[in-house]
């Protein structure tokens, strides 16, 4: 993330590649979450797949902050997953409102995702070519647009 250019647009698997896998094991302060949709995402790990939240769970256990900005309540399956890590259920922050339909991650406030997919496997482009949603969106860098996701995020928040 840090030699990345300033803002790049991205698309499709780029977006889980950048966004999941690159930026939000990069926080270490805060991690700020919002979507529409929200399923039971799984992402690679050490030659497997794990839950996402179990990667949002370790980032709690090791201090960082997480708050999670969703429009509706999630399936079985992510509500299956939630309940395996208790540190969810103490430590994150969760909001419901059902007229969130943007969808941003902010890391630390120094860098950000904005665009049009959903924390789902085929919003993010983790399922396989021909599952996957067709999906777009910028990273940044950039203070100003960092800002002014995040004030996006605290209007609802």
């Amino acid at each position: 993330m840090d030699d990345a250019p300033v803002t790049e647009f991205i698309t499709d698997r780029d977006i889980y590649r950048h966004v999941i896998l690159e930026m939000v094991p990069q926080a270490r302060a805060f991690l700020w979450l919002a979507t529409a949709d929200l399923k039971d995402l799984y992402i690679e790990r050490r030659g497997g797949f794990v839950p996402f939240l179990q990667a949002v769970a370790e980032l709690l256990e090791a201090g960082v902050e997480v708050r999670l900005l969703h429009a509706k309540e999630p399936g079985p399956n992510f509500r299956a997953d939630f309940d395996r890590f208790p540190v969810l259920i103490e430590r994150l922050e969760r909001l419901l409102c059902p007229r969130v339909h943007f969808k941003s991650v902010v890391v630390d406030g120094r860098a950000a995702y904005s665009g049009s997919a959903n924390l789902t496997g085929a919003g993010l482009g983790a399922k396989s070519d021909g599952r996957r949603n067709f999906e777009a969106g910028i990273v940044t860098r950039e203070p100003t647009l960092v800002a002014a996701i995040m004030e996006q995020f605290d209007l609802v928040w």
